[in-house]
């Protein structure tokens, strides 16, 4: 079967959030399955990338821009005139779907809120090629732009959505904001996501020693943009709740600021009175984003709202335990076995944050629960289900 996914961001550029982490493994496990997967997104600095990855096979020239072949996906990096945020305008995305689409048997778009999926299901609509669609937690507009998300869903999202042959829900909760915003339930299909590990984990330190934290620190980590919607700013006053002995613990802020929210934070830690023991460091990938979840005691997702939760599930591949909030679809699977789940609150996320820190039987009992959870977490069975799928919607076969 030939497969097009069609996502604004890929791998290499993992920075840019869990997309692109998705998007190659459930490509390379297709291709392992014996299927053509093309993925087609946006350029975002390619031959610069390649260039700094030892290993990494270049970036080439095509009709469209940029393209490259990993593991047998191949990729196509459409140049981007003009971006906002993390959507990009691509005018070679039209010659593209003139001149490739017709050739492929089934269309997989990732997300929302950009300019690639809207076009492309649209195309593949006249050509009568069945499309699914996988918002990644987008379907419910919140936090920012929500004018400009309301717009979309107007005029471009809810025409694509409403003509996808599958929507992807990955958690329960996904599912239901789904269906609560009036998409059919027989056309939701739920999958969930998986995580990848290393073969092997970075020597233990690295991460600890980059900011200067004592080997013998308690360290709460957060990994992921630093945005409203993710909640660090909730994290950080859970932290400063922390009662003695625990108030001697670090926490560290990884990844990209996102609408002034590190200043913000800077600010607050400072008022706070803990700013010595907070640290900020910005994305991290590959190697450095491993040693910061293994050097870790205690990893904290506090999201508002999350389909999924991939870091979650990273940190506990690492082997380091977990809090997360009610509200993200990856609690039900991690809740008593590798972490815990809590509502969304600072009270409620310190409160527990002293119970793992100050219970030694708690805290072993969910550290080796980390292996239990990983076994359910890898990305065998979601490729699988994918494969399934995709034969049923377009009455394919494949030796």
């Amino acid at each position: 079967m030939r497969i097009l996914n069609v996502t604004q961001s890929y791998a290499p550029f993992f920075e840019l959030g869990g997309p692109p982490e998705k998007v190659r493994a459930l490509s390379e496990g297709l291709v392992q399955l014996g299927h053509e997967v093309t993925v087609l997104t946006a350029d975002w600095g390619l031959e610069r990338r390649a260039s700094e990855l030892p290993g990494e096979p270049p970036a080439e020239n095509s009709p469209f821009g940029k393209k490259r072949e990993v593991r047998g996906v191949k990729a196509i990096y459409l140049a981007n005139w003009f971006h906002y945020r993390a959507a990009s305008w691509n005018p070679a995305l039209t010659r593209y779907l003139r001149a490739r689409l017709q050739n492929f048997d089934l269309l997989h778009i990732f997300g929302l809120y950009d300019l690639l999926g809207p076009p492309t299901a649209a195309a593949a609509r006249n050509l009568k090629i069945p499309c699914v669609v996988e918002p990644i937690g987008m379907f419910v507009p919140i936090v920012r732009n929500l004018f400009l998300k309301r717009v979309y869903h107007r005029f471009l999202g809810g025409k694509m959505l409403q003509d996808a042959a599958a929507i992807i829900a990955t958690a329960e909760q996904e599912k239901s904001e789904l269906i609560a915003g009036g998409i059919p339930a027989h056309k939701i299909v739920l999958r969930r996501n998986g995580v990848a590990p290393p073969a092997s984990l970075p020597e233990h330190g690295m991460f600890r020693k980059s900011l200067s934290i004592s080997s013998d620190a308690k360290l709460i980590l957060f990994l992921g943009r630093l945005s409203q919607k993710k909640s660090p700013d909730l994290l950080l006053q859970a932290f400063a709740q922390l009662p003695p002995p625990t108030a001697a613990a670090h926490l560290a802020f990884v990844g990209p600021d996102e609408s002034g929210m590190l200043a913000r934070l800077q600010q607050m830690a400072a008022q706070l009175g803990v700013a010595p023991r907070v640290h900020f460091s910005g994305p991290l990938s590959g190697d450095a984003k491993w040693s910061a979840y293994s050097d870790a005691d205690i990893f904290v997702l506090p999201s508002q709202n999350e389909n999924f939760g991939n870091t979650a599930a990273e940190s506990v591949a690492a082997g380091t335990p977990v809090i997360v909030t009610d509200r993200c679809g990856i609690a039900p699977l991690l809740d008593g076995v590798a972490g815990i789940a809590v509502q969304h609150s600072a009270s409620s996320i310190s409160e527990q944050l002293a119970a793992l820190l100050n219970d030694p039987a708690l805290y072993a009992q969910l550290k080796n629960g980390c292996a239990t959870a990983v076994q359910r977490l890898d990305w065998g069975m979601p490729v699988l289900e994918m494969d399934s799928l995709y034969k049923k919607l377009t009455g394919i076969t494949t030796s």
